[in-house]
């Protein structure tokens, strides 16, 4: 598993960094490769108007709201094995214990995460991935690169985000067993991925009337809010102070 983890990482991290080194730059030093970031953008604000977006809103209305809570829990609770994982690959034990916990309640006395008994009882959810870890670990996040269908990622995002998929995501282990991918058969998961979207953009609907409102520009928006998240999230809700050119004194002589 090991050896399918490094091939991920350096695969995905030469071509990116090999595709990239054509792309017009901005005047953005966190999103150089701009011109190319907005077309993407678009293209998948296409997909998802025309596609993504409707099947959405219809699973929503159709969908009674506790039946919605279990899908997006059971998912969660899917999720916890990757958070696990990444609390060893940064040593946060104590927080492995936590995590380890949920998943052992929900998967049991929540009936294979569909009841989230876990956060009642005072086990906080936690959002652990390797781009965090290889953060936690001091690898630089990288330009600001956007993802075809999956949206906004940096370098190191991505690059994690490709080798957990390989590596360890129980999810994509199901649809392919080995590295690197060949054609398989349909399996059920690709029906539990499917659903999986499809939930996480529904959870996104009520969230989206207010960024309508809010953004002058879309894709400025969701780049600086993407970048502010995940540094919270390498840092555990501290991230350090913005190094400024002039000192505090300086700027008010």
């Amino acid at each position: 598993m090991f050896i399918r983890v490094l091939c991920g990482f350096f695969l995905l991290s030469n071509l990116l960094l090999s595709g990239c080194a054509t792309i017009e730059g901005s005047t953005d030093p966190n999103d150089p490769f701009e011109s190319y970031n907005r077309s993407i953008h678009k293209f998948n604000d296409t997909v998802d108007r025309y596609v993504l977006k409707p099947v959405a809103q219809g699973y929503d209305t159709v969908t009674p709201a506790p039946v919605q809570k279990g899908v997006s829990n059971f998912f969660s609770n899917l999720d916890d094995v990757l958070v696990m994982i990444n609390d060893l690959f940064q040593l946060k034990f104590r927080q492995f214990a936590s995590d380890t916990g949920r998943f052992v309640i929900n998967s049991t006395l929540g009936i294979f995460g569909l009841i989230d008994w876990a956060s009642d009882m005072g086990l906080e959810k936690h959002n652990e991935d390797l781009g965090q870890t290889l953060g936690y670990w001091g690898v630089p996040s990288g330009p600001y690169f956007v993802l075809p269908f999956w949206g906004p990622s940096t370098i190191r995002d991505a690059g994690g985000f490709v080798t957990e998929s390989y590596g360890y995501d129980p999810m994509y282990n199901e649809l392919h067993d080995g590295f690197p991918i060949t054609a398989r058969e349909e399996k059920p998961a690709w029906t539990m991925t499917a659903i999986k979207a499809i939930d996480n953009r529904a959870q996104l609907l009520k969230a989206e009337a207010i960024l309508d409102e809010a953004a002058l520009d879309r894709y400025i928006f969701i780049r600086e809010a993407y970048l502010q998240r995940r540094k919270n999230l390498v840092h555990d809700g501290n991230p350090p102070e913005e190094e400024t050119e002039f000192s505090e004194d300086e700027l008010f002589e």
